[in-house]
């Protein structure tokens, strides 16, 4: 990517999320020359080619890639410190996304919708994920308003006044901008952040997308997706207990580049229950917490707990991000039941950057092969289960076939 956006922070379109840097930079000090391929999978019945063409969503993408990082962008991440006051993210690394430039991204259409993917080294090709799902959501919900003829935003900010009005009742509710992804658009995420900030300044503890944080001088907020583990399993040799060895290095891994600052741990990648047959009592006393993503939030939620309480951890100076399908009603009946019992970050995504009174596209962006060799999230949830089918019972047999030991 070269350096020559126009303008000093445009964050190639403002769709990067800020664990993309964080696990860019660790994938770049352990596997810079390995390569990744993602692909966009539409999860939903919306169609996005209903109302997305191949060359509009080719152009929009192809004029990101010329984009790259300015000074002001790269500066701003050299600037990020951890509680200790270390940077967050070395010269080196920096000096790297200076230069690097986005691999080629593809756009086809296959069975009647828009297929999107692209093949590259590691560290540089995660970043299509986020951009890629933004402008997807800009795209169609452009060409969506356009069809309709609705005024969408108004809806948008009733939805918006009703939610910052429950949060205004709950004021220890603390939350965290997750919607980049499947936001509505960049200008709405920018709208819904101004009313948060104005409305709910201290309950809106940060965001993850950095180009936001930046301009409203919030905390960027983000640690690690399902990549990281699927990737380092998929490139461990095809031997009974690699996947599970993959999984603990790559945890070893991340603590040993950033400390205990972004050690929340994401545990459904290969399923909560083996999670937790790896995770001993040291693991528990560094990590600061933990991250739901799939399954049913209460009794994960009561099952950590118990799991500090079992290991004579106290729960109250440990942390659970809860960051699945969460609604407003579903934040205050979590906050109203774990409050007082364990540390609570909500993770909003969707319905707080795309609740305008039409329905949501549900799309992912995955990395599916990593060397050439199929990656496998298995999930608490059937529905975000990705894989091979061969591959998926290879690691449930080998990996997994009595989980309980260790």
């Amino acid at each position: 990517m070269t350096n020559n956006c126009s303008a000093p922070t445009v964050w190639l379109s403002t769709g990067i999320d800020y664990y993309k840097f964080t696990m860019s930079q660790l994938q770049y000090e352990h596997h810079r020359n390995r390569q990744v391929r993602f692909a966009l999978t539409n999860r939903g019945s919306e169609r996005i080619a209903d109302l997305v063409t191949v060359e509009v969503l080719q152009e929009r993408l192809t004029a990101v890639q010329a984009r790259g990082f300015c000074a002001a962008e790269l500066a701003y991440l050299a600037g990020l410190q951890s509680r200790a006051g270390a940077p967050i993210f070395s010269q080196d690394y920096l000096s790297f996304l200076a230069t690097a430039r986005l691999p080629d991204v593809h756009v086809d259409r296959v069975d009647g919708d828009l297929v999107v993917w692209s093949v590259g080294a590691w560290p540089i090709v995660t970043f299509w994920e986020t951009v890629v799902m933004s402008i997807v959501n800009e795209c169609y919900f452009t060409a969506l308003q356009a069809q309709t003829g609705r005024a969408l935003q108004a809806e948008g900010d009733a939805r918006l006044a009703a939610k910052i009005a429950v949060l205004q009742r709950h004021p220890d509710i603390k939350i965290v901008d997750f919607g980049t992804r499947r936001r509505y658009s960049a200008a709405w995420q920018f709208h819904v952040l101004q009313q948060l900030q104005m409305h709910c300044p201290t309950q809106l503890v940060g965001t993850s997308n950095v180009a936001y944080a930046h301009d409203f001088g919030l905390k960027p907020i983000g640690t690690y997706a399902h990549e990281m583990p699927m990737v380092y399993a998929a490139l461990a040799p095809h031997v009974p207990g690699a996947v599970r060895a993959a999984h603990q290095q790559f945890m070893r891994d991340w603590y040993a580049r950033y400390g205990a600052d972004l050690a929340i741990g994401l545990t459904d990648t290969f399923g909560t229950e083996r999670f937790f047959a790896d995770f001993d009592r040291t693991q528990a006393l560094h990590w600061r917490g933990l991250r739901h993503d799939s399954g049913e939030p209460i009794a994960f939620a009561e099952r950590v707990i118990a799991f500090y309480e079992l290991h004579g951890i106290d729960p109250l100076t440990k942390t659970i991000v809860f960051s699945d399908n969460l609604t407003i009603d579903r934040i205050v009946a979590l906050h109203d039941r774990f409050a007082g019992r364990i540390q609570l970050v909500y993770g909003w995504g969707t319905t707080l950057m795309n609740d305008l009174g039409v329905p949501a596209l549900n799309i992912v962006m995955k990395t599916t092969h990593a060397d050439g060799q199929p990656t496998v999230k298995l999930s608490d949830h059937a529905g975000k289960q990705s894989g091979p089918s061969e591959q998926i019972a290879r690691y449930q047999h080998e990996y997994f076939a009595n989980p309980e030991q260790s």
